[in-house]
């Protein structure tokens, strides 16, 4: 098993919680529930000494030249790995290693991505209660079972960790991408605790940022490969309450009123327009996606081509 944290001058943090998780580590190989492991650490970008004490703890260390964000410091731990099993966890100690058990027992049971869910959590008032409506609008937006969504503490098998790309804000949302490509994704409540030393890295524009990359998702998740039915649901609607408009329109100026100069006019003049861009640009977007999924079915045919063509048929 791989454990991958992202670190950002978590010097302070590290130098307790590393001894910690490899001491919790050493105990589920002692008995057998877990086999080998690794800490990568991913230094995002530190200005302190975060590489030098991963080190000295026994991590392996990725680093980053300039602060680039949990996501691809996510990312670029992901690219690295090629375990059996993927552990992520935050630098600051508020994952507890003694609920890696619980998160396993669960991946046994069949699920492809457990996260744990912070049930009580040691955080600030408002960080809680933003958080509470984060995954509030999470859960309708994307239809997904879930009450932690943001909770860094997840445990994967490596065939998901493969898979997921985040960037962006994304690692918010990697049960939602997860669960659209099949994947069985679930959480366990978990221990949660107050950091061990510093403060938070994720400043106040960090929930905007969140829910601009919601919509992203929602998009990518419903309407990846069928953009003309999004771009036809606000579309006809509004084509509608312009033409109606301008049928209201026509009817006043067949009864001898005055329309140029009425707000219905112009209104629903734009409704119209506006409903018909939004399907053209669904149309090439249709067309993009149909020619973008042709092309990888080509090459995919053409490899299977090539592959069976190697195949060695013995002969009597």
């Amino acid at each position: 098993m791989d454990v991958v944290i992202p670190a950002f001058n978590e010097e302070e943090s590290l130098a307790t919680f590393l001894p910690e998780l490899r001491e919790a580590l050493g105990e589920l190989v002692s008995r057998e529930v877990l086999g080998s492991w690794r800490i990568i650490v991913v230094d995002d970008g530190s200005d302190d000494a975060t590489q030098s004490v991963a080190r000295v703890h026994g991590a392996d260390v990725v680093r980053l030249r300039r602060n680039k964000g949990k996501s691809l410091a996510l990312n670029v731990g992901l690219g690295v790995t090629n375990a059996d099993l993927v552990l992520l966890m935050d630098a600051d100690g508020q994952d507890d290693p003694s609920e890696i058990q619980n998160l396993l027992g669960r991946l046994d049971e069949g699920a492809d991505l457990v996260t744990g869910r912070r049930q009580i959590r040691s955080d600030r008032f408002v960080k809680k209660h933003t958080s509470r409506l984060y995954n509030f609008s999470a859960r309708k937006v994307l239809g997904l079972e879930g009450k932690d969504f943001n909770s860094g503490f997840k445990l994967m098998k490596g065939s998901v960790a493969r898979v997921l790309d985040p960037y962006g804000e994304v690692h918010r949302y990697l049960q939602a991408l997860a669960s659209d490509l099949g994947y069985l994704s679930v959480e366990v409540n978990v221990n949660h605790r107050n950091r061990f030393a510093g403060s938070s890295k994720f400043g106040i524009s960090r929930f905007w940022r969140g829910f601009v990359d919601l919509l992203s998702i929602w998009f990518m998740t419903k309407y990846r490969f069928r953009p003309m039915h999004l771009a036809a649901k606000i579309a006809v609607p509004t084509i509608a309450v312009g033409t109606i408009l301008l049928i209201w329109m026509l009817v006043e100026w067949f009864g001898g009123n005055g329309v140029g100069s009425r707000p219905a006019l112009l209104l629903g003049f734009f409704a119209v327009v506006t409903g018909l861009n939004l399907l053209f640009i669904g149309l090439l977007s249709e067309l993009l996606v149909r020619s973008t999924r042709r092309l990888e079915l080509v090459e995919r045919h053409e490899l299977r081509v090539v592959e069976s063509s190697t195949i060695e048929i013995p002969t009597a």
